[in-house]
This record gives C-alpha cells, sequence and structure tokens, in this order.
C-alpha cells in the first residue's frame, strides 16, 4: 500500500516551475522504495470532447471526455534517506495546464490531486481523472516568470580574491602601517593587497584557467577586509583608483575572465558619512530613518548602542532599507557599478537579511542595466524563497561543501549518506538554479580546506574531484591550487593569510592537479548535467556517473581497492581524463589507491 503521508507536491515552487519560455517541470516526492511508477496527468483545462468549459468553469455538469489531456511517465530522479523523487518535463500547447499524479505499487494505483488523494480501481475512473477541481493548476507559463540567469554562469571556474591578502602592486599606496608581507594576519593589521597586484597576476589566473573573478569588498572602508563601508562610490585608496580597476575590467574581459564584486548593503562602517550625520544630529539628521535605530542616542555614556547592527559588531549599523530615498540610493550603487565599469556579478553579503521586495527591485534595476549580470546570494541555509526567479540567481552552495567535507572527514557521513545529502542539495532548487549553481569548499568566512582536512593533500583532491563533479560552477579560494592552509576562529584569521608568490614555497604538483581539472571540465559539458547516477555507495567507495563519465573513489585510510569496470559500462573501453591512457574492458579490474579517485570517460 502507498503511504499517502509520505506524499508531497507544491505547485510553483521547486517542485512545479517554469524552466524555459516553452517548458514546465515537475517533481512529486514518495517513500523510499515503495512506488514502482508514477505518471503526470496533465492537459489543457479548456480541452473537451464535449461540455461547457471553454469559459473556464471547472464544475461544469455537461463536460465530458477530457481531450486535452495526456499521461507523461515520470523517472526516479533521486533519492535522499527518506524519499524518491519523481521528475519530468512537459510542454504545454498552450501554456496553460492542469495537473495531477498517477502512483502505482505492486497493489493498487491511486491519484494524488491538490485536496484529495483517489484510489483508482480500473480503467474507467473517467470522472476522477478529468475531475479538475482536484488537479493543480499551472495556470499560464508566463515568460516574466523563467528565471533569466545568464548562461555563461553554468561552466564558469570562480577564483575567490581577498584584496588585501592577495598581491602588492604598488607599495606608494600601501598604508602607512603596513606589515611585511607574508607575517600572521590579524583581524586588523595590513599587507598591502591592492589592485595593481590583481591587475599584475591576470595572466597566472588566465594560465591557471580560471573564468572568473569573484572579490571581496573594494570600496572605501577602514579594516583590511572592507566590510565596512565608509564610501560605495570610491575604491578603497589603499588598493587603487577607478582608472586601475577599468583596467583590470577590460583585461580580463579580453581574456575571458568575468568580474563579480562583492556588495554590502546590509550594513555600512560608522565611518560612512550618513552614520556621522545620525551620531551628531540625533532624530533631527535627515538619515536618521536610514537605519535601524531603537532609541537615540545611538550611543550611551555606558557603551551600550541603540541600533542594530551585523551580528553584534557596534562598528556596522544595519541600513533600513525601508526607507525609500536608503532604498534608492543602494540601487543606483548597484546600477552605477555596472554602467561604469561594466562589471559581470554582484555577490549579496548578508542578503537574507534583507527585504525580499528589495531584492526584487535590485533585480528589475540591475538586469535593465546588463541583462546577463549574475546575481548571487549569500545564503548559508535553503535558499528557495530567493531562488523562483524573481530574486538571485543563486546562493553560495555551503550544503554541498558541509556534505562533502563530511565525507573526508569521517564525520557523520558515509557514501551512502553523502548521496543523500548531495541528492537533497539538488532537488531542493529549479534545475534552472541547480545549473548556474555557485559551488565551493572554503571561503573568507570559513577555515581553508586543506586545515579542514588536516593537511591530507590527497583528501585536498578527493574534495576538489567532488566539488567539479557537481553542475553550476565551480570557485576556488586563492591559493588552493598551491597548497595553502589555514585555520578560522577566535582571534586566528589564518585563513586570510597572504597568497605565497615565491615558487619555492609553492605546491607545484598540486597547482598542475588543479590546472588540469579545470581542464577537464571545461571540455566535458557532461559535467554541467544536474542528473547523478550513484551507482555505488557503499561506505569509504564510490562510484558516480554522469552521462559517459564515471568518478570513482575510494577513502579508504589504508587499503588499495580493484572495482571490475564491466559493472559500470556499456562501451568496451574507457579513457582517463587525467593520463589520457584507454582502458579496454576484459573482465580487468582497475586498481584505486587509498584516498584516490579515477575520472574515466566511456568511449
Amino acid at each position: 500500500m502507498i503511504t499517502r503521508e509520505a506524499i508531497y507536491h507544491l505547485p510553483k515552487s521547486n517542485y512545479a516551475y517554469a524552466y524555459s519560455n516553452s517548458e514546465l517541470h515537475f517533481r512529486i516526492r514518495s517513500k523510499k522504495n515503495e512506488v514502482d511508477e508514477v505518471f503526470l496527468r496533465i492537459g489543457d483545462p479548456y480541452e473537451w470532447e464535449t461540455g461547457g468549459l471553454d469559459g473556464g468553469n471547472l464544475n461544469g455538469t455537461d463536460a465530458k471526455g477530457w481531450s486535452g489531456a495526456t499521461e507523461v511517465m515520470m523517472k526516479k530522479e533521486l533519492t535522499t534517506e527518506y524519499f524518491d523523487y519523481w521528475f519530468c518535463h512537459y510542454t504545454p500547447p498552450k501554456k496553460r495546464s492542469r495537473y495531477a499524479f498517477i502512483l502505482k505499487d505492486k497493489d493498487e494505483k491511486i491519484l494524488f490531486g491538490e485536496k484529495q488523494i483517489d484510489l483508482l480501481r480500473s480503467d474507467k475512473d473517467e470522472f476522477k481523472l478529468s475531475n479538475l477541481s482536484n488537479f493543480f493548476s499551472f495556470p499560464y507559463l508566463n515568460k516574466k516568470d523563467v528565471l533569466d540567469a545568464p548562461d555563461w554562469a553554468k561552466n564558469i571556474i570562480w577564483y575567490q580574491i581577498f584584496p588585501e591578502r592577495f598581491c602588492n602592486g604598488n607599495k606608494d599606496i600601501s598604508p602607512q602601517n603596513v606589515k611585511p608581507w607574508g607575517e600572521v594576519p590579524t583581524h586588523d593589521n595590513f599587507m598591502g593587497g591592492d589592485l595593481y597586484g590583481l591587475y599584475s597576476k591576470l595572466d597566472y589566473l588566465e594560465e591557471l584557467g580560471i573564468t572568473g573573478i569573484y572579490l571581496c569588498p573594494i570600496f572605501t572602508g577602514n579594516t583590511n577586509h572592507k566590510y565596512d563601508t565608509v564610501d560605495y562610490y570610491k575604491i578603497d585608496p589603499h588598493f587603487g583608483d577607478e582608472k586601475i580597476f577599468k583596467k583590470i575590467v577590460k583585461k580580463a574581459h579580453q581574456k575571458g575572465i568575468k568580474i563579480m564584486l562583492d556588495a554590502v548593503f546590509n550594513h555600512v562602517g560608522t565611518s560612512f558619512e550618513y552614520w556621522k550625520d545620525v551620531v551628531k544630529n540625533g532624530e533631527k539628521s535627515e538619515y536618521a530613518d536610514w537605519f535601524v535605530i531603537n532609541k537615540f542616542p545611538v550611543y550611551e555614556e555606558n557603551f551600550k548602542i541603540n541600533y542594530e547592527t551585523f551580528a553584534n559588531v557596534k562598528e556596522m549599523p544595519k541600513l533600513n532599507l525601508e526607507n525609500k530615498d536608503c532604498r534608492k540610493y543602494i540601487l543606483n550603487i548597484a546600477t552605477y557599478w555596472i554602467k561604469e565599469y561594466d562589471i559581470d556579478g554582484w555577490r549579496l553579503d548578508v542578503c537574507n537579511e534583507i527585504d525580499h521586495k528589495f531584492w526584487r527591485e535590485f533585480r528589475e534595476e540591475t538586469k535593465k542595466v546588463k541583462k546577463d549580470i549574475y546575481i548571487l546570494g549569500e545564503v548559508w541555509h535553503d535558499g528557495l524563497p530567493w531562488l523562483m526567479g524573481d530574486q538571485f540567481d543563486a546562493v553560495m552552495n555551503y550544503p554541498i561543501s558541509d556534505a562533502i567535507i563530511k565525507f573526508l572527514k569521517k564525520d557523520k557521513l558515509d557514501g551512502l549518506e553523502l548521496s543523500y545529502e548531495i541528492n537533497k542539495a539538488i532537488v531542493s532548487y529549479p534545475q534552472n538554479i541547480t545549473e548556474v549553481s555557485f559551488n565551493l569548499l572554503d571561503s573568507h568566512d570559513t577555515a581553508r580546506i586543506l586545515t579542514v582536512l588536516k593537511k591530507d593533500k590527497k583528501k585536498l583532491k578527493l574534495s576538489i574531484a567532488l566539488l567539479f563533479f557537481q553542475s553550476g560552477s565551480p570557485c576556488i579560494y586563492y591559493g588552493t591550487e598551491i597548497g595553502m592552509d589555514g585555520d578560522k576562529r577566535s582571534n586566528c584569521e589564518d585563513n586570510r593569510k597572504c597568497m605565497v608568490w615565491d615558487e619555492n614555497f609553492q605546491d607545484k604538483e598540486l597547482y598542475s592537479f588543479v590546472k588540469k581539472i579545470i581542464q577537464i571540465r571545461k571540455e566535458n559539458n557532461q559535467f554541467q548535467n544536474t542528473f547523478i547516477e550513484w551507482i555505488l555507495n557503499d561506505g569509504d567507495i564510490l562510484v558516480l556517473k554522469k552521462e559517459n563519465i564515471l568518478l570513482l573513489i575510494n577513502l579508504n585510510e589504508e587499503f588499495d581497492i580493484n572495482i571490475n569496470l564491466n559493472d559500470f559500462n556499456s562501451k568496451k573501453s574507457f579513457k582517463n581524463l587525467f593520463t589520457n591512457e584507454i582502458i579496454f574492458i576484459d573482465e580487468k579490474k582497475i586498481k584505486i589507491e587509498n584516498k584516490g579517485f579515477l575520472l574515466l570517460k566511456n568511449i
């Protein structure tokens, strides 16, 4: 018997959405390993053999023979710990649809509708199968509702840079108290990294294979991280000026590299001009309502603050973007940097603490200026409320990185559980969101991945292989490719240490590995496929498949393993994508060393 309470579907969500201007996608959930087949029953609600439903009266009693209906077989898309997910696509002839689901097991067949579940006893259940008042509705496929994320975001290779620690290219503009390059980083010291240094290293990034640069804030700020904005219209003078930034964008574009800036619109620094006016003039300031202030004065003698901030950082007062003038000011900044500097994307800091209406306006205004601007939200949790086509193109995919790390650390996740976590992340969003997702292993907000993996280089390579196997775009945090480590904890900011440019201290073998996997990713569009087939996920052993590409992983700490490729192929041979070796299948087993992997292409 089919467990009714396990079945779930929600229209206009990640379960039913417009994938393109002509195609709809549908999902339904059922209890794991219980349902044998699922069909989508769908059609134009106004197409009948006889009857008076042309006006849309779903309760018409004279309607007979729903000629607009068809049945589409759904495939089992993926499985999680408790559920199976079924998927299909459908092109509505007239863009409008009513639909329900037919689920079958060995004992029964049911119709899952919007209002009730009907047991189907025979092929003569015409009333139940045509009772559109019980069917879900996708009223019309409106072009405006389709996510218009840029195509280029599907296969870009991002590289995140913390500007103050990447490269010092002009010592004349370094802060007076600058420390020697490579000194232990702290929350408040400066090393002199700047935009001139970035400009000088564009050739390095191109050679590595990078096609997108994500820059932490470059606007004027008092700190080394610049998340305490002082002036949104000016580049921090210790980084450079507008002229050098324009040169960076121009040269990057010539090399096929996109530029994404970090937008800190949730809060500002206490040196921000309008905040200083509020501190001085209190509630009489014309900017008093630009901030979330509980009472005046904003500062009291006992060091108590009377305003909202980012986290508990008193140096970062929160903007009130519900104020019309403040809202307009920030929207103008967003479009200014696109118009003036031709940037390609905005990464939105602390975006989940700002109202959804603002982000809808933000998308509208920025897409007017540059249709293929990429809008990325910093959301560490489920980001679906921001990802239905009217706000962001993607969010930072921390659930994927968390799952990969827990698996490689053998912390709560084995191979089967890893598959569940990655599958949950995939099914959480519409497919066109997953195709442009921003996937990462570490960032300026986390410990570096090599440190997390206890400096185990083999596991680092496994983490990169798993990351690059996901659809969407992988991001490399600066220095990962040369073996940089660094912890992130209270009073420790080693994750933001200076980039190592002395080749004597760079891991050249790791650099070659990263460069090669980037090349492989670019040359094989199969990685863009959102569907992963988990052929084997038994403890430490994984075999993942995308179309004709296999990723085989042996996480065992001590023992090599041998796998019979006959179990996984449909053709006679494989190509090792790293070595280009051709492996012929003749009952031959292939060796995978401990904490190793193979990336093979069936040819």
